[in-house]
């Protein structure tokens, strides 16, 4: 890929040397920076383009940069290019005491000496920049603000940044939009804004309809980013893991939330099957699954002791997936959530459930991402979602997450015609992948989270006794 610098306006000479000092400090503090651990060495500018110009107060500045750090297992950690980051810069001459939070550094040398850099994500004057361009289809440099015509997009709509943590970032503007601005980027056909726009061709109702979004076109074939996707904001919407826990603490039921949110997940499914091209898992990619599955759960193993008790029970799993891919069965692919658990479900006031960030799961590759794949991968990532807010209650309550995870699978049936139990063999064999993934994720980064994925280890491993 090309590294080609586009600028709105006249290039600023030692603009990167000036903030790079500043930005090793501040990046590998953000939530959404995703090589935590490992120092950063250096930039490289992808891309820098002038939203606001220098002489303005606030100026705001784009830009796309790859953080050079060191490759942990190459020996001698030889520092490479690595991900590609988008910040949006506020510039200033002084800070003013609500921005304090946002701030990246004081300059003080090249173009921009003697003012304050910060992330103007938290500025609302520099935001509205943003949803003007959205409203207006701008192009400024290779920034390029696209947007579906049929969705008016009001002037004066007052943005607030959600302050939630997350792997992205999300301005609200007016209770109407939404704008998600993706923070580490790749260049390609990002999910999160293809499969929200196939399913609002398709008439699915499930999924907000991106209003707009903003692309980075560098040149080359290879040098399209998406950077960030508008859409409408579902007002008074509870997020599906505040819901549950709220309805858990009050002791209150919540199968009939399941059953309806296993219909909304299916519905997806569905639209998404009859809009884009399917494939047939074989016995050839049934053993890359599964072989992949069990070399998952070794590398987990040798991480965390605790794990390796039960490992020969749980690679039953996979052994018995690749065993009836081998006697002729074959299961059907297709792109699906990638992702999906209670926190990426929407229910509205009115008890409407959407789906929402169809980005997948950031680690992998966006090739992994937009792969065709059983259905079953997301009911299996929902399953332990309820498995998960079940064991945050105090005392846990695993009767209540098996009522929920039967009523979400009745009314996956409801609409699909198909119960996803009725795969029993691949259905385990996901949930035993998700719990071993879970399993090395709490030991590396929530340890006292660690009880809630063993408990399931220890029910999968139990099922499989004789």
């Amino acid at each position: 890929m090309s590294e080609a610098v586009t600028r709105a306006t006249a290039t600023h000479p030692g603009l990167l040397a000036s903030l790079d000092p500043l930005l090793r400090e501040w990046l590998p503090r953000q939530r959404w920076f995703a090589g935590k651990g490992r120092p950063v060495t250096g930039f490289t500018l992808v891309a820098a383009t002038d939203l606001l110009p220098p002489d303005r107060s606030p100026a705001l500045l784009h830009l796309l940069l790859r953080a050079h750090q060191p490759d942990v297992s190459a020996q001698g950690a030889v520092s490479h290019p690595g991900d590609c980051y988008q910040v949006l810069v506020g510039i200033r001459e002084a800070l003013p005491p609500r921005l304090a939070p946002a701030l990246i550094g004081h300059v003080t040398r090249g173009p921009l000496a003697g003012r304050s850099v910060y992330d103007a994500l938290y500025d609302p004057r520099a935001t509205a920049v943003l949803l003007e361009a959205a409203r207006t289809r701008a192009r400024i440099g290779g920034l390029r603000f696209e947007g579906d015509g049929r969705q008016r997009i009001r002037e004066g709509l007052v943005p607030r940044l959600m302050t939630a943590e997350q792997s992205n970032s999300s301005i609200v503007y007016g209770d109407t939009f939404i704008l998600k601005v993706l923070r580490r980027v790749v260049p390609g056909t990002n999910p999160d804004l293809e499969l929200p726009l196939v399913l609002s061709r398709e008439g699915c109702p499930r999924v907000p309809a991106p209003a707009g979004w903003l692309l980075a076109d560098l040149g080359g074939p290879d040098d399209r980013y998406v950077l960030a996707v508008l859409q409408p904001y579902v007002r008074g919407a509870t997020d599906g893991w505040e819901l549950a826990l709220r309805e858990l603490a009050k002791g209150e039921d919540f199968t009939a939330q399941a059953r309806a949110l296993g219909r909304a997940t299916a519905e997806v499914h569905t639209a998404l099957a009859r809009a884009l091209p399917t494939a047939t898992l074989g016995h050839a990619r049934a053993r890359l699954l599964a072989d992949g599955m069990a070399q998952r759960l070794e590398t987990a193993a040798q991480a965390v002791p605790a794990l390796r008790p039960y490992a020969p029970r749980l690679r039953q799993a996979f052994e018995a997936l690749t065993a009836l891919a081998a006697d002729g069965r074959s299961w059907t692919a297709q792109r699906i959530h990638g992702d999906l658990h209670l926190g990426q479900c929407l229910r509205s006031p009115s008890g409407t459930w959407s789906l929402i960030d169809f980005e997948g799961e950031p680690s992998k590759s966006l090739a992994e991402r937009r792969m065709p794949q059983p259905t079953v991968r997301d009911v299996a990532g929902m399953l332990r979602s309820f498995d998960y807010a079940a064991h945050s209650a105090v005392p846990p309550a695993p009767d209540w997450a098996a009522a929920c995870r039967a009523a979400y699978c009745a009314g996956y049936a409801d609409a699909a015609g198909r119960d996803p139990r009725a795969e029993p063999v691949l259905l385990r064999a996901y949930e035993t992948d998700k719990a071993v993934y879970e399993v090395l994720y709490e030991a590396r980064h929530r340890p006292d989270w660690l009880p809630v994925p063993m408990a399931a280890v220890r029910r999968l491993a139990a099922d499989a006794l004789p």
